[in-house]
Formats: C-alpha cells, structure tokens, sequence
C-alpha cells in the first residue's frame, strides 16, 4: 500500500466498524467518515414529536411505515457490511416492507424530514442533500425554525420548494402521499 492510499484509508470507517463501536455515543457514518450527533435541542425535540405524531396517526391501516431517530438506515447496503454509510434522519416513512429490518432500515427510505439544530445544520444542507438524492429518497425535508425546504425527486432531481412558516397553523401537504397534511410547528 503507497503511503497516499494509506492516508486515504485513515478514518474510513464500514458498517462493520460500526457495529463494533460501544462507546453509547450516536454516530452517522456518511461515505466512511464518522459524525458524532449531539443530543437535540428542546425545540427539536417538539417539533420532532409533532411531526412524528401527525405521521404516526395518518399511516395507521396503512402499508408504509413511520420511524422516529434514533434509527440506523443503511443507504446502499452491502451483505458483507462494507456499506460505508449510516444515517440516523430525525423522521422518516418506508413503504416497502422489505426494506425494515430488526437492526434498522436496509435501503432508501421513501421520505426524509432532518430538523436542523445548529450542529447538523451544514450536514444536512450540503452533505445530505445530494446523499438522499442519490440514494433515491422520494421526498425529503429539512425543517428550521424559520423555514422548511421540501425537495421532491423529479427524475433524479430534487424539485425544490421554499417554505417560510409565518404563524402556528402553517400546513403543507406531503407530496408523494395523498392526503397527509403536516401542521409545521411545534405548538
């Protein structure tokens, strides 16, 4: 091995490294580097229970399923573990029943929410925005205090929309399913 693939090797980390690792600290592995998560603020943690419930109670009877963080959904999974990449989206729906896993979500959920908290902020705008993409994500938004940026994917690429919440009873329709309306704040 030449010394730059050693240094390109360094703190590169697999699924299988990840299972490996007791610390009881959450991590996100994003093409085999490793991003310590921080514990979430109080508005997140509301926002994050109001959405989660709005989605819990509309896909009751339903095929699909909803999932709150922390959950471990392995984008591209490979058998043998070597899959680099392991993200833990604050909210997120599978409708394909094989893709749920007892270990976590195994393949690309259909919709995504992160709910941005300083820390994770970048990550989600940069990082995330083309990981998703690629993985093939249906719908995926990111809710701010201020704003939420709802991208759905047209062909493979995200059709973007720019949401300002003005008042408590904001609502947007989630695009890919009939008839689920989101109340976009914590209150």
């Amino acid at each position: 091995m030449t010394l730059s693939n050693l240094a390109e090797s360094l703190d590169r980390y697999t699924y299988a490294d990840y299972l490996a690792w007791d610390d009881k600290v959450r991590y996100e592995l994003i093409y085999g580097e490793a991003y310590m998560m921080s514990s979430p603020s109080t508005w997140h943690q509301d926002m994050s229970i109001s959405l989660g419930s709005q989605l819990w109670n509309f896909f009751q009877g339903k095929p699909c399923r909803p999932y709150t963080a922390p959950i471990d959904v392995r984008l591209f999974p490979q058998k043998d573990n070597t899959d680099n990449t392991v993200v833990q989206p604050d909210l997120l729906v599978v409708c394909d029943t094989s893709k749920i896993a007892a270990e976590g979500i195994i393949g690309a959920p259909d919709f995504i929410i992160e709910i941005l908290s300083p820390g994770t902020k970048m990550c989600e705008l940069n990082v995330k925005w083309d990981l998703y993409l690629k993985a093939g994500v249906r719908e995926y938004w990111i809710v701010g205090k201020e704003s939420v940026i709802k991208l759905v994917n047209v062909n493979g690429n995200w059709d973007e929309f720019v949401l300002y919440i003005k008042d408590t009873e904001s609502r947007e329709p989630v695009t890919i399913f009939d008839g689920c309306v989101l109340k976009l704040s914590a209150a």
